[in-house]
């Protein structure tokens, strides 16, 4: 119901012809660009764009041709991990949040698979196994960058619905527990509720549960977020994150925030899909 909205068109008019928005990594910031492309994913996927549209379909080829090596990001290669990595997990780790049908990015998602899988071969995280695994699989160089640690926003997206039941499991469980969280999204623990529900750090927050509810596995270990959530409903059956949760990138949906109406209607939108999802059956 947002697609042809405010937000929407400002994001479709800044889009380039190739399918980009200017630099691809959300912390790139030299290419002068009002938007990176990473950024403008995010956005049109909040309100409600999906691998059909064709502005995405434009973004997924370019994405795609950029994994295979027909095309390069425009981002200036980073030193600390090792470059051709991290793109590749970037770019296929978007590429599957909007298909599961595309080849380069699938491959991707069975090296990280395999990585984590094998760190948790044991029942709980081997940091020693997921290093052998990672230089084995991902043949990264012996020295001269630094690992990426899997639990990123990027990792913990690519590999849904690659894993076994066990590892899911044992991976929820160890990302609720690990004191600074998921990387990118929120820094500290999940298993911790934000103190005030009214807020941008409960978005953030959020955000972060929406991730790992992309495992089946999840659901029974989140109920603690949907009693939260059912708990912090007001009379009305309405929600509010209130006015600091426009951050221009989960909020707003609707055009403004100058009432408190729209402001409850993009907040229960989103919570209720969430709520939706967590209920077991």
């Amino acid at each position: 119901m947002h697609k042809d909205g405010k937000w929407a068109k400002m994001i479709l008019a800044l889009q380039e012809p190739d399918g980009k928005w200017g630099c691809f990594h959300s912390l790139s910031k030299f290419y002068g660009a009002p938007i990176t492309t990473e950024q403008a994913l995010r956005r049109l996927e909040r309100l409600g764009f999906t691998g059909e549209d064709k502005c995405v379909q434009k973004a997924l080829s370019y994405m795609n041709d950029c994994l295979t090596g027909k095309n390069r990001i425009p981002d200036r290669a980073e030193k600390v991990h090792d470059w051709d990595i991290f793109t590749s997990l970037i770019l296929a780790a978007w590429i599957r949040r909007f298909t599961s049908k595309n080849a380069a990015a699938n491959k991707t998602a069975d090296q990280w698979a395999k990585i984590i899988m094998e760190a948790f071969s044991g029942g709980i995280y081997d940091h020693d196994r997921y290093v052998s695994a990672y230089r084995d699989i991902l043949g990264m160089k012996p020295c001269g960058s630094r690992l990426i640690d899997f639990m990123n926003f990027y990792p913990i997206s690519l590999v849904s619905g690659c894993l076994d039941e066990k590892t899911e499991t044992a991976l929820v469980k160890y990302a609720l527990s690990k004191k600074d969280g998921i990387y990118y999204i929120y820094e500290r623990p999940l298993c911790i509720l934000p103190e005030e529900f009214a807020s941008r750090e409960t978005v953030r927050y959020l955000d972060a549960i929406e991730l790992l509810a992309r495992y089946k596995s999840a659901k029974s270990h989140l109920q603690f977020v949907r009693d939260w959530l059912i708990e912090n409903r007001a009379q009305d059956g309405a929600w509010d994150f209130g006015k600091d949760a426009n951050d221009k990138i989960h909020f707003p949906l609707s055009d403004d925030w100058r009432t408190t109406d729209k402001r409850k209607k993009d907040s229960t939108e989103w919570i209720q899909a969430l709520v939706n999802h967590l209920t077991i059956e």
